[in-house]
């Protein structure tokens, strides 16, 4: 599992928009715990491209949610 699919797979369990600061927080308790801002801001930034997260805002800032596609595809794996 890359640290990108181990995010994603994180991410899928909130019920609400996640910032960059929490997906930080997430992957300090991952298997990448030394992965800091920048590389949580450009992971959330590479699967939005991707279009398994959805940019949202949230309170004016940029946060992001999984992609309703992405958690019908995940629920039917």
């Amino acid at each position: 599992m890359t640290r990108r699919e181990w995010l994603l797979a994180a991410l899928q369990q909130t019920d609400h928009p996640v910032t960059t600061h929490e997906a930080e927080q997430l992957l300090a308790g991952s298997p990448w715990p030394s992965s800091g801002r920048n590389t949580a801001r450009k992971d959330l930034r590479g699967l939005a491209r991707r279009g398994l997260l959805a940019a949202v805002d949230a309170a004016g800032r940029r946060a992001y949610l999984p992609a309703p596609t992405a958690m019908a595809e995940a629920e039917a794996a």
